[in-house]
């Protein structure tokens, strides 16, 4: 007889006990609120937190592409197309990372990070997408 192997997987608004718990990272140190509507500096801790958070669905190289891309119901945004992106202002995906996709109308298997992440750290990611996607803001 041959094992049997069954994967169960999930997509919905309710947050993920392991991604509550996770402790916020704060990786830029000071920052007014006037700096934060100028451009903040993609760093390397800014593509490694891509790697480890948002690769899985979004991709290494941000095409839609990732691991978990296969078994999700609404595919990821493949944040190399700029046609899509140049679409939205830096607050929308701003919101869609930090209260995930249910709360702005996008896709409920986007998580929200808002537990996870500061919102400078937040604005890096958003500034990290429109260099992936080579797009202008509106």
């Amino acid at each position: 007889m041959l094992p049997v192997f069954v994967v169960v997987l999930g997509c919905g608004s309710e947050t993920i006990p392991s991604q509550a718990e996770t402790p916020k990272i704060d990786a830029i140190e000071s920052i007014d609120s006037q700096s934060v509507e100028m451009m903040i500096s993609v760093t390397q801790e800014t593509r490694q937190l891509y790697q480890r958070y948002c690769a899985q669905c979004h991709g290494v190289k941000g095409k839609g592409d990732g691991i978990n891309a296969l078994y999700l119901v609404v595919p990821p945004r493949d944040h190399t197309k700029s046609d899509y992106l140049e679409t939205r202002t830096d607050q929308q995906l701003f919101n869609a990372i930090k209260l995930g996709g249910l709360a702005v109308g996008r896709a409920p298997c986007m998580p929200a990070w808002e537990h996870t992440f500061e919102d400078k750290i937040i604005h890096t990611l958003v500034n990290y997408i429109r260099e992936l996607c080579n797009c202008k803001t509106l």
